[in-house]
């Protein structure tokens, strides 16, 4: 998982912490956090390609990259699921990216393999990395036929 940021807000913090741990059993997980760049002195554009080239810096090279977009392929949870298992059997690293404030600029854009929704609205990103760190651990309960996915 590359994600822009660390989580400001406690409670946010905490809930990210409990799923990635969770989901930690299922997967090899990495978490790759990049600084923000501030918004103050530069342009929406300029934030995300200095975000986007400290994303690239630090995701495996040949990392399938899956970017959180809520204009992504919708996919429910078994869906999800089908997705993470098939890319762990084929023995592919995937790197789900999570962009800043303001999104992800081209110079990571045009890397990405596949775009998923993580909700149909814009999400931000503490939260955004709440729900795939939850998901990803839904998609390890559902793996393993475990009672957990409802």
């Amino acid at each position: 998982m590359a994600v822009v940021g660390k989580p400001r807000d406690a409670v946010l913090a905490a809930a990210i912490r409990e799923y990635e741990n969770r989901a930690a059993r299922y997967w090899p997980l990495e978490v790759i956090e990049v600084k923000e760049e501030s918004g103050r002195a530069a342009s929406p554009a300029v934030v995300m390609r200095k975000e986007g080239e400290r994303l690239l810096e630090r995701i495996p090279p040949g990392a399938r990259l899956v970017l959180c977009d809520s204009g992504g392929e919708s996919m429910n949870s078994k869906a999800f699921a089908a997705m993470v298992q098939e890319h762990r059997e084929r023995a592919l690293d995937v790197a789900f990216v999570i962009g800043g404030a303001h999104g992800i600029g081209d110079v990571l854009r045009e890397r990405v393999h596949r775009r998923i929704a993580l909700a149909p609205w814009t999400l931000p990103h503490e939260l955004a990395r709440v729900v795939l760190a939850e998901q990803l651990y839904r998609a390890g309960t559902i793996g393993r036929n475990e009672p957990y996915h409802k």
